[in-house]
């Protein structure tokens, strides 16, 4: 049984075929591609599942998706759903189409998870057929996911970026409606999904860690030198005995750290000997300290009469200071 639509009255349109309910996914044009909320999506979903017949199929007809959307799959999240099927059954049906290059399997639109859960039971799973193009199946799939799936914001990178790959339009109008973004965030999207693969690969979904963030990271990596501390620190144990969001923020701390330039201080080094060469003296500033070494064999005497003399030595210093108008 489809789910309520919460928005059927908005949307009272009758589909004269097949396909209409996903032609209205893109609504006529990019500039009314970005969907209002979370909520049209969830029911624009719905729609592509009302009033059409369920049938049941072996599990291992169906293929998954041209592009994936999840990067890492909540083993507990999963367990639920396959407890829930276990007792009362598949509520929900899943959307599939004819295989585009196989007549006689089909390949998952949404609903990957259910359809994992009747390979593992055993059993058929409920599906709808639909035979959708390629852009319409990529449009129902982000809907959905976006909707219900709970994807983080770097799982919708890579799905988006995966779209952009496949260069279905010029001006990305597919993937603004699959995941409802505006051009701002898709444009971060594409740049965080363009970071060397083998460092978003030892990351992973990041599930808790959002836009910004992430692109705080992308920018940082602009940089040679953080690029190659970031590679360098993915095989340290500090970042490998961490997982989820602790990858992301060890990953994102270390590159930080390693940035943050240390002013340089100018030393200043001198040497001074008395005319009879009886002391001599090394002399060094940093611009914070000023350190005097004496040195031969009347270093110590020297050196007794000028800690007698400071307070003297001191009084001259600044009156000298006063002399000169400093």
């Amino acid at each position: 049984m489809a789910r309520k639509n919460p928005f059927a009255n908005v949307m009272s349109d009758t589909p004269t075929d097949s396909n209409r309910a996903v032609l209205d996914y893109t609504i006529r044009g990019a500039s009314k591609s970005i969907l209002n909320s979370i909520d049209e999506m969830a029911a624009r979903a719905d729609k592509l599942l009302e009033g059409e017949t369920v049938i049941e199929l072996d599990p291992d007809l169906v293929d998954a998706s041209f592009v994936r959307d999840r990067i890492e799959e909540d083993e507990q999240e999963f367990n639920e759903l396959l407890s829930a099927i276990r007792e009362r059954g598949q509520d929900s049906p899943i959307l599939v189409r004819p295989h585009p290059k196989d007549s006689e399997r089909y390949m998952v639109v949404f609903g990957h998870r259910r359809l994992r859960a009747a390979r593992a039971l055993g059993r058929n799973v409920r599906a709808v057929v639909k035979d959708l193009k390629d852009s319409d199946h990529l449009v129902a799939q982000g809907q959905e996911n976006s909707a219900r799936a709970n994807l983080s914001f770097f799982e919708k990178a890579m799905f988006a970026s995966e779209i952009a790959r496949l260069h279905f339009d010029g001006d990305n109008a597919i993937i603004l409606s699959a995941l409802s973004v505006d051009r701002a965030t898709l444009s971060k999207m594409l740049a965080v999904a363009s970071m060397p693969r083998e460092l978003l690969d030892a990351v992973g979904a990041a599930k808790g860690i959002g836009r910004d963030r992430w692109y705080e990271l992308k920018t940082l990596l602009e940089r040679p030198s953080n690029l190659e501390r970031a590679r360098a620190f993915l095989g340290t144990e500090e970042f490998n005995t961490k997982t989820g969001d602790d990858r992301f923020n060890v990953l994102l701390t270390h590159i930080k750290a390693s940035g943050r330039s240390v002013p340089s201080k100018q030393v200043r080094a001198s040497k001074w000997m008395s005319d009879d060469k009886s002391v001599a003296a090394d002399l060094r500033s940093d611009g914070r300290t000023f350190t005097l070494a004496l040195k031969a064999k009347d270093a110590v005497g020297f050196g007794d009469f000028l800690s007698e003399s400071l307070t003297d030595l001191y009084k001259a210093y600044r009156g000298r200071n006063v002399q000169q108008g400093e």
